[in-house]
Parts: C-alpha cells; sequence; structure tokens
C-alpha cells in the first residue's frame, strides 16, 4: 500500500491544496491522500491562524466527496507543536508496511534543512515536493523527489487578506469552505 501524508496547516484549504493532493495521488499511483492539518505548526508564527477545530473542519468539508482522500486529527489530539518526525512515526505503527510519501508545496524547499529530525522523516518517508509558483525550487538532497502538478497561483494568504480587506474568494476554494468561513466569521 502507498499512502500520501499531505500535511499543513491549511489557513484556510484552497483548490491548490486540492489539485496538488489529486495529482500526487495520480502520479504517485497512491491508495490514499490523508490530509493531516497541524495542531501548531512549528515554523510559522503567524496571528491569524484560525483554530485547529476550524481547519480540520474545513479539510473535512473540502474532501467529503473524494473517496481517494481522508482527513486525520492526529496532531490536533496530540496538541503542541506539530513536528512531522512525531507523526510520521504514529503513522508507521498505524500502517506498518505501507510506503509512505509526505507530499508538499515547493513552498518548503528553503525551510527542510531546519526541520526537526530531518535525516528521520527521511527515513521514515519518501519526502515529495510539487512545484509552486512563485518559488525556486532548492534541492534539499537525492532523497526528495519532485513532481510537476498543474499550478494554480492560490495561497492560504492571499485568501485571508481577501477577507480581511473583503474582496471576493469566490473559486478559490470548494463552496462548502468558503460557506463555513461565513458563517463562523474566521480571518477578519
Amino acid at each position: 500500500m502507498k499512502i500520501g501524508i499531505f500535511g499543513g496547516t491549511f489557513n484556510p484549504i484552497h483548490f491548490g491544496h486540492l489539485v496538488l493532493a489529486e495529482q500526487a495521488y495520480e502520479k504517485l499511483s497512491l491508495s490514499k491522500v490523508i490530509f493531516i492539518p497541524s495542531f501548531y505548526p512549528p515554523h510559522k508564527k503567524n496571528p491569524d491562524i484560525a483554530l485547529a477545530f476550524h481547519r480540520y473542519n474545513m479539510v473535512k468539508l473540502a474532501i467529503q466527496n473524494n473517496r481517494r482522500f481522508k482527513v486525520s486529527d492526529i496532531e490536533i489530539k496530540r496538541k503542541g507543536r506539530s513536528y512531522l518526525v512525531d507523526t510520521l512515526k504514529e503513522l508507521r505503527k498505524v500502517y506498518p508496511k505501507a510506503v509512505l510519501f509526505f507530499i508538499s508545496g515547493s513552498d518548503v524547499s528553503n525551510q527542510i534543512a531546519k526541520w526537526k529530525s530531518i535525516d528521520k522523516i527521511l527515513s521514515l518517508s519518501k519526502f515529495v515536493l510539487a512545484k509552486r509558483p512563485g518559488y525556486r525550487l532548492k534541492k534539499y538532497n537525492r532523497k526528495v523527489s519532485v513532481i510537476s502538478i498543474t499550478e494554480l497561483d492560490i495561497s492560504s494568504s492571499i485568501i485571508r487578506r481577501k477577507i480581511r480587506t473583503s474582496r471576493s474568494i469566490h473559486y478559490l476554494m470548494p463552496m462548502r469552505v468558503l460557506k463555513y468561513i461565513k458563517e463562523k466569521g474566521l480571518y477578519k
């Protein structure tokens, strides 16, 4: 079994995330992709991170009609800072025979060397970066693979900025997520 692990803040989830996951699923011949919203990301010092509960619910809404996708609250239950190495160790216990593929956008390529226990991460999973518009891809080492995907120039930070300035975010995310954001008054 080949399982894609797609971790991140998902603050909020948008079509860029979903396209990346769908195309990684196909290109890597995965059995499924598990989205794992972080409880509190160690590399982000962002005051407008929505509560983990809301980010989890938005991911759940975004993927509910795709049988290939699952969402896990493994990092939310653990609380505290979300370190990938700890998550992969837990997933290895749940899926001892699976090949785990950690999937991320190329926007993290400059941060990889600073991640906690990066060598252990690379031994627990195959690390896959998907090219994102506007980010030069820094090669970490040969254990990090790169895939090309349809590039959508959408980011969560742009979406949050648009919400704060009362600009439209239609067509950037699933309508269910947009409705949730409005109902809960997020990112105002």
